[in-house]
């Protein structure tokens, strides 16, 4: 069976996925062929014809299309709760209790559009749509490769009107626990404190989790932001999550805050320093969500815990790795799985997972998101020769040691190989790496590469063999979706990737998954004692991740990079 998957249900990150027989073999990001972050307000037209194209499926192959955003009924508790609690916005309130399903018709329209286009028909190839946490849920459980029954949780901004989500899957079957609804959210407010701190939303939030090891959160007490006994969850919209009338505005521009939150805080923060009060303000809003998501993890999601060990996490909160150490700490936690794409490009994942194992094919576990696409050195060598900068390279014949080479005399260097990574995070595929036993080389990323608040943190890559030790821990970590603690004597060993608070958020490298990767650790190790590299996305400041050569060439000359791998080619600016 053949099912393809489409997102794009929220006006942004759209994307397709591909699973043939219950296994996922192709996925990408439309933003990554658009060069346009997050690509908002479009549809996966690159994505979807990427996948069918890489897989040589025709449009008359597909067998379902399944979408991450359903058809809500008149009498659901969550469009009369997102009325009772907007009541000081008459127009939205109305339009959920007698319109409260027009982002589903909008989103149907744009679909059964696209397959038009492709030319899959919509009566033998089943438009199918999936509930939007449905889709979270399923993009971790089903692909978690989790035996048995296991406890799911899914915390984002909001889908139709879910915000958060509480289950479990036993048999393939994912049951409802618990959700919460719009307005109460511990994304929106995430979102929400990510405005007021200076940063957009659905692209900030990492930036607050790495302020905050910064400040205090005793400094100052955010509990009035929501009201939660462990059990119930309620948020002060008079302060945050605000729509209409009640939104702080500056500039002609809305934001998800009142002004009420001004008189409270102060200004806004703006400019890429970090100072005070607002280091404190991330370590509050930080620690105010790990300690209320942990509280109802244990109310709703406990028993199942106890009882099994496992836990599958999604949503675009779940890319909050503090908060997934927190949980992994937790004693009822053995395994946890963090889907390394949680947020909504995800839930074309989800909602082709939920669709194939709906109709009989079981769903393969997740071995590695490097699903986009690749390209020969010949390719490679085509996008050089037409690249107006005329590019000096060479062939390469041992790519690892002469790339192990450059890290070891501390030159950061950019990394092009195989397949595309599908989801935020560069995991050696399309990544700038740099030896992390050198000091002031993450300064130099930041500054002259990057682009990027210099305060930001970075991420090392490390071999197996060698990530217990460092990490104190042996729970797999290949997508860098959680913070660990290093240990005290690598510290100074790598201090290029360690956190202010001591952690780091670790990608972990198999050979199978990742020779040549691999192997570059390896060389790296035998050169320098360290078998880590500083990893951090082949990008500048605002834009996607790097998808082909001519995108990686036009990055390369539009900053302070000197060295560029093109699978087998160097590419470089010095003599």
């Amino acid at each position: 069976m053949i099912v393809l998957g489409l997102s794009g249900s929220l006006t942004h990150d759209p994307s397709a996925a591909l699973f043939i027989d219950g296994e996922l073999v192709a996925a990408a990001e439309e933003e990554r062929f658009l060069r346009d972050k997050h690509a908002k307000n479009r549809w996966p037209y690159h994505a979807t014809r990427f996948c069918l194209d890489f897989a040589k499926v025709k449009p008359e192959q597909i067998d379902y299309v399944a979408f991450p955003f359903a058809e809500i009924g008149c009498t659901h508790p969550g469009r009369l709760h997102f009325a009772k609690r907007y009541w000081y916005a008459p127009d939205r309130a109305l339009d959920a209790l007698f319109n409260g399903n027009r982002h589903f018709r909008r989103n149907r329209r744009g679909i059964l559009q696209l397959m038009e286009d492709f030319g899959i028909d919509a009566q033998r190839s089943p438009f199918v749509p999936v509930e939007h946490h449905l889709a979270h849920a399923s993009s971790a459980y089903h692909l978690s490769g989790f035996k048995g029954k296991c406890a799911i949780l899914g915390i984002d901004g909001k889908g139709e009107y879910a915000t958060t989500f509480f289950g479990y899957g036993e048999n393939g079957v994912i049951h409802k626990i618990k959700e919460f609804y719009d307005p109460d959210s511990l994304g929106g407010v995430y979102g929400a404190l990510t405005q007021y701190l200076g940063f957009e939303m659905l692209d900030g939030e990492f930036k607050v989790m790495g302020m905050a090891p910064y400040g205090d959160p005793a400094k100052y007490d955010f509990s009035r932001l929501w009201e939660s006994d462990g059990r119930d969850f309620k948020v002060n919209t008079d302060l945050v999550n605000v729509v209409g009338l009640r939104r702080y505005k500056d500039e002609n521009r809305g934001y998800y805050f009142s002004p009420k939150l001004i008189e409270w805080l102060g200004p806004k923060r703006s400019g890429d320093e970090i100072d005070d009060p607002y280091i404190d303000y991330a370590a509050a809003i930080q620690n105010l969500l790990e300690e209320t998501s942990l509280k109802l993890v244990e109310t709703y999601l406990g028993d199942i815990l106890r009882e099994t060990g496992r836990l599958c996490f999604a949503g675009g909160v779940a890319l909050n790795v503090k908060l997934n150490q927190r949980l992994l700490a937790l004693d009822s936690v053995k395994e946890l799985f963090v889907q390394p794409a949680a947020s909504d490009a995800g839930t074309a994942i989800g909602a082709a997972a939920f669709v194939a194992n709906a109709h009989g094919d079981k769903v393969k576990k997740l071995k590695h998101v490097y699903l986009g696409p690749s390209y020969t050195s010949e390719q490679c060598l085509a996008a050089i020769e037409k690249h107006p900068e005329k590019p000096q390279w060479r062939k390469i014949d041992n790519v690892p040691a002469t790339g192990a080479q450059l890290l070891a005399e501390g030159h950061p260097l950019a990394w092009f190989q195989g397949r595309m990574e599908f989801g935020p995070r560069a995991l050696g595929n399309r990544s700038i790496l740099g030896d992390p036993s050198h000091r002031g080389v993450a300064d130099r990323i930041n500054a002259q590469i990057k682009y990027r608040e210099r305060w930001r943190p970075f991420c090392p890559s490390m071999l197996d063999t060698v990530a217990p030790e460092i990490l104190q821990t042996d729970h797999p970590a290949p997508y860098m979706t959680f913070a660990f603690t290093v240990a005290e004597e690598w510290k100074e060993k790598i201090p290029e990737v360690v956190h202010e608070d001591g952690t780091a958020r670790a990608q972990i490298v198999d050979r199978e998954t990742n020779p040549r990767y691999y192997a570059l650790l390896e060389e790296l190790e035998k050169l320098r004692g360290v078998p880590v590299v500083l990893n951090t996305s082949l990008n500048r400041r605002g834009e996607p991740m790097i998808c082909s050569p001519t995108d990686a060439l036009n990055m390369f000359y539009g900053c302070d990079l000197e060295y560029l791998m093109l699978e087998d080619i160097l590419v470089t600016k010095v003599n």
